[in-house]
């Protein structure tokens, strides 16, 4: 038999294992606390509104675009139907925009 260390043995017990074991388990009790503490509310309601300015824009955008192209396709006007109604949707689009944000909260 020889007097070889195989690597196998346990490691002897250090203090800064203990403290790293200490720090790590600290770390993870707030790491749960933060994840499980819901967001406040009023961080929802401006994410909800800044979807609806989104959707008010692109909607805007795609039903003037689309009520444009109906129009050329109805009236042979090939590009300016089409360019009017995309002004008129940016502009609807922008009213309601300036509408939602100057509702007091």
């Amino acid at each position: 038999m020889s007097d070889e260390q195989t690597g196998m043995e346990p490691v002897g017990e250090d203090a800064r294992i203990d403290t790293l074991e200490q720090r790590l388990k600290a770390a993870r009790k707030r790491e749960d606390e933060r994840i499980a503490k819901p967001a406040p509310e009023e961080s929802n309601a401006s994410y909800r509104e800044g979807n609806r300015v989104l959707a008010e824009l692109i909607g805007g955008l795609a039903g003037g675009a689309f009520l444009g192209w109906v129009i050329d396709q109805f009236a042979g006007t090939s590009p300016l139907g089409l360019l009017v109604m995309l002004f008129v949707g940016v502009g609807v689009a922008f009213r309601n925009i300036i509408r939602i944000s100057s509702r007091r909260p």
